[in-house]
């Protein structure tokens, strides 16, 4: 078999399995190109079958995945009838979504696609509710597009309603020590509409990693971006474990799958999960936030190399038709998520990706002083709850059994947007002030509302992270 583009390459089929592969030397991004496939058929009648696949592009694939909001299609959000006509303004970029279905054991190929590799307009992108194509992915894609001028390939594979442990392999699982131990309500039968095939078995953990991952890790791609994490918010916990291990285990995965083509440390971006109820005490939310990040609140991180984040708490919006969970706003998260993707994956070290994160606490006789890092500049208060105070009777702990969170609200006599700290009271707390957190809460804040912003690059505002930091109260 003769592969052609302007080289020739040549491969031996797999009698069995009817298989062949090639890989081609690195090409320079653009097109369009042709490649032409010629099988040669020995016999009484020599045959030659040929298949030629034109306009061709070369450039960086990206992979987008996880629950519903990354399933969540551009039809569905905020300027969708303009936003869907811009599409045809971006022939370079190419689309391709996989079709929904899980299996008990790892495929080989997809066994449904949703969406074939199509040029981006106004029809590829504007594909339906739910279809195709993913607003997260589109204007993370475009956004990139727009800088590097090369072209993007996107790789849709997301399913509503799933938790983490369905795209993770068994391998990760283990380590995790999770078992198939998911409440009923979150199995994936529950929630599959009923013209969604399962290609077999129970509908257990890892049947997304086998259907609708496992087949593309031949596929060779630039990175991955994630937006998942509602539904752990139930059983938050072993998120700490299973998030970073996923990205180890896909990494590893595509590097093998592509014969060393992908890089085994590829960029991995991911969304915060935004908002829900409003005014919920439900700790789920800001945990799995936490969890995101390893415990660290920020990336990358010593645990997280080369992961970059956006935070989306403050795009939530009541009046969102597809329930409060689903944030319409998805070009704001596309911004912040290509920002970060800019620095982290593409090296432009003087870009602003991150949001203000606290260096120390000073605490003082009725006070906590929260200064952030230099990266952070003149913060922006847009408004004055948010803080907490840990308040134990015990040093240095924050135990239930001891402890309880109050209110700190932050001094009036701060001049916002001048500062880069944030000075809160403790007058709430009788005790002893052992720890300080920020927007824990399932939402913390209304749109564009949280307490706490900087300016990132290109003049984006950038909220403030989540985080909760401990301090140390000599013993005594």
């Amino acid at each position: 078999m003769n592969f052609c583009v302007t080289h020739f390459y040549t491969s031996k089929v797999n009698s069995d399995a009817g298989v062949w592969n090639v890989t081609l030397d690195p090409m320079k991004a653009g097109g369009p190109y042709t490649v032409k496939a010629i099988q040669y058929f020995k016999g009484p009648t020599p045959l030659a079958v040929v298949i030629e696949l034109d306009d061709l592009m070369f450039g960086d694939v990206w992979v987008c995945s996880g629950q519903s909001n990354m399933q969540f299609t551009v039809m569905m959000g905020f300027n969708s009838t303009e936003e869907i006509l811009a599409a045809n303004n971006y022939p370079n970029i190419r689309l391709f979504t996989a079709g929904l279905v899980g299996s008990d054991t790892p495929l080989s190929n997809l066994d449904r696609v949703e969406q074939p590799w199509s040029v981006a307009s106004a029809a590829s992108v504007g594909g339906g509710m739910w279809n195709y194509f993913s607003a997260l992915c589109w204007f993370y894609g475009r956004d990139l597009y727009d800088t590097l001028q090369y072209p993007i390939g996107l790789v849709a594979s997301s399913f509503e309603g799933t938790p983490i442990e369905y795209w993770s392999s068994p391998e990760v699982l283990k380590k995790c020590n999770v078992n198939d131990t998911l409440p009923k309500k979150d199995k994936l039968s529950t929630d599959l509409p009923k013209h969604i095939p399962i290609v077999s078995g129970d509908n257990q953990n890892s049947v997304l990693w086998n259907a609708m991952i496992h087949p593309i890790l031949n596929m060779t791609i630039k990175g991955a971006i994630w937006y998942q994490g509602e539904s752990n918010a139930d059983h938050p916990d072993s998120y700490l474990c299973l998030f970073p291990a996923m990205i180890d285990s896909w990494r590893s995965s595509w590097y093998l799958g592509t014969g060393g083509q992908t890089d085994p440390t590829f960029p991995f971006g991911f969304m915060q999960i935004s908002g829900n109820v409003p005014g919920s005490t439900n700790l789920g939310y800001p945990e799995i936030r936490w969890h995101q990040t390893a415990d660290y609140g920020y990336v990358p991180n010593p645990k997280m190399e080369k992961v970059f984040m956006a935070v989306a708490m403050d795009l939530w919006r009541p009046d969102s038709p597809w329930l409060t969970v689903h944030p319409q706003d998805k070009q704001d998260m596309g911004t912040r998520l290509s920002l970060a993707a800019r620095a982290v994956a593409y090296g432009d070290k003087n870009i602003k990706f991150q949001g203000p994160f606290p260096s120390s606490l000073e605490l003082g006789s009725s006070t906590v002083v929260v200064q952030y890092g230099p990266e952070a500049g003149h913060i922006e208060v847009r408004s004055t709850g948010g803080f907490e105070v840990c308040c134990s009777s015990v040093k240095n702990t924050c135990d239930e059994a001891t402890a309880a969170w109050v209110e700190a609200p932050m001094v009036h006599t701060i001049h916002p947007n001048a500062t880069n700290s944030i000075t809160v009271s403790t007058d709430n707390c009788h005790k002893i002030v052992t720890a300080v957190r920020y927007a824990w809460r399932e939402t913390p804040c209304g749109f564009k509302m949280c307490p706490v912003y900087g300016m990132g690059s290109m003049q984006v505002p950038l909220p403030a992270p989540p985080f909760i930091m401990y301090m140390r109260v000599p013993q005594g």
